[in-house]
């Protein structure tokens, strides 16, 4: 391991609990934050260090458990254990509550946008996956609702470029959903971990799906298509490619794959986060990516979340259950 990570700098973002998640807005210009105090930070940057903006404190009664910026940066989305997910409208250098979503039976662990900006998912301990279609008048409704998981399901996430869907759940499967004849419909379920699947992220292609676990290992999976003579072409197929073991010592809470430089990140309950490089030389069917660089304290306790700046090069932001925000630099030799 010859890559570096350093230290930027490091936010009391939540103090008294934890802070659950961090997103960049797609300019990088704005780091957000959510936690265990009901509240949503928003971080700007002022000379070479990270302040808080703005805090959301009025759009929910319990925790905070996800945000998520829209493509075109002017809305923000955050998903709550009080069962709804609130929309904030960028207004100059403040926000303002639009609209609340409600219809989830209990919490709501995840928000995801298309990336047309025009829908929007949703995931909640009632282990259904919501998705909502926004129109020109920041109307939304709910156009879908799928029940494909048995458990609660943690996380979704959409593929960069296509409207397909993927979600995690406590019952081990990863999910990925499509459009068919004006609903949303299950299209593959990927088996593979043997406990709760806590993230997903997709590179940035969109052909190959990282996930993670309670089990402490990352699965890449790679999507098959007809002429590569696997499925039936009845239903979309997915395949494990590669696991990653070995290298983490408890559960993977997040994985994040950098759109800039397709390097792999990894957020853990020992308190440490890791990057992975996919080996050149290897066969594209059966990839192996190395583990370059490890910071094994990066925070006092679990850390829950690490997101690549869209723009910058190696920058990325983590949180933990400390209620910290870290911003720190990975310099890779290569």
């Amino acid at each position: 391991m010859k890559d570096t990570v350093e230290l930027v700098q490091r936010l009391s973002a939540h103090p008294d609990s934890r802070c659950w998640y961090v997103a960049w807005n797609p300019k990088g210009s704005l780091l957000a934050s959510c936690g265990g105090d009901r509240a949503v930070r928003i971080w700007g940057k002022e000379g070479d260090s990270w302040e808080c903006k703005s805090v959301l404190s009025d759009g929910h009664q319990r925790t905070v458990r996800k945000v998520a910026w829209s493509p075109c940066g002017n809305y923000l989305a955050s998903a709550s254990f009080d069962a709804t997910t609130c929309i904030w409208k960028k207004k100059n250098d403040d926000f303002e509550c639009l609209t609340v979503l409600e219809g989830h039976e209990n919490e709501v662990k995840c928000v995801a946008w298309a990336p047309s900006g025009n829908m929007l998912a949703t995931c909640s301990r009632d282990k259904s996956v919501w998705i909502w279609e926004v129109d020109e008048e920041d109307e939304y409704e709910c156009v879908s609702v799928v029940n494909s998981h048995t458990q609660d399901v943690k996380h979704v996430v959409w593929h960069p470029t296509q409207e397909l869907l993927a979600s995690a759940s406590y019952d081990n499967k990863v999910c990925i959903y499509k459009e068919e004849d004006d609903d949303w419909e299950c299209r593959a379920t990927l088996e593979g971990h043997t406990s709760t699947v806590w993230s997903l992220s997709f590179d940035p292609e969109g052909h190959r799906l990282a996930s993670c676990s309670d089990d402490r290992t990352v699965k890449i999976w790679k999507e098959c298509t007809p002429g590569d003579g696997e499925g039936d072409g009845s239903t979309d197929t997915w395949k494990c490619a590669c696991t990653l073991s070995g290298f983490h010592s408890r559960t993977v809470y997040d994985v994040a794959w950098d759109r800039l430089t397709g390097a792999l990140a990894t957020a853990c309950g020992d308190d440490g986060i890791r990057v992975f490089k996919e080996d050149p030389a290897a066969d594209p069917e059966q990839p192996v990516f190395n583990l370059t660089a490890h910071v094994p304290k990066a925070h006092s306790q679990d850390v829950n979340c690490v997101a690549w700046h869209p723009q910058e090069v190696g920058v990325m932001a983590t949180c933990s259950d400390n209620g910290e925000i870290a911003i720190w630099k990975y310099e890779s030799e290569v």
